[in-house]
């Protein structure tokens, strides 16, 4: 049964500022967003090598440390580096001729879309605050996505 609240919590007095923070660990944030795009894949033999388009799917994991009020990755911040990195450049767009020179397999564009982001993390600052990339995962349908982790980025393979 719901029960509607005698009294809404109110700060300095039923709670205090330094309880906010309630830890001191590691958390990963996650934000799922989706954009529009056509391609084609090239010495593919099969439905894929014309012209199509799909409704990708992107989930984008960032962790950090909590700061004095319990948030890791604020979830504005990952919608703001979602739109400037990936939604102005690709969404409505016909990637073989906006991304860099590449077979736009979902393997392939998910690692331009980490060092992107990655990138721009940078550039604003969100790395410098121990923010970092944790997790990419690229839906080109529904049940067929590719993944990509900060562990396997890290890899130095010859």
């Amino acid at each position: 049964m719901f029960q509607i609240p005698k009294d809404v919590q109110k700060l300095d007095i039923d709670i205090k500022r330094d309880q906010l923070k309630y830890h001191q660990k590691r958390v990963a944030v996650t934000k799922h967003f989706t954009f529009d795009a056509a391609h084609h894949l090239h010495c593919y033999e099969g439905k894929c090598k014309s012209l199509h388009g799909h409704t990708y799917k992107l989930a984008v994991t960032i962790s950090g440390f909590v700061n004095e009020i319990g948030i890791a990755v604020d979830f504005s911040d990952i919608k703001a580096l979602f739109k400037k990195v990936i939604e102005e450049k690709l969404d409505h767009r016909y990637l073989n001729e906006v991304l860099p020179p590449m077979n736009t397999t979902a393997e392939n564009m998910i690692v331009w879309m980490w060092e992107s982001l990655d990138e721009r993390m940078a550039d604003i600052g969100l790395k410098s605050q121990g923010n970092r990339l944790e997790e990419l995962t690229l839906f080109e349908t529904p049940t067929s996505s590719a993944t990509l982790k900060r562990e396997w980025m890290m890899i130095d393979e010859d």
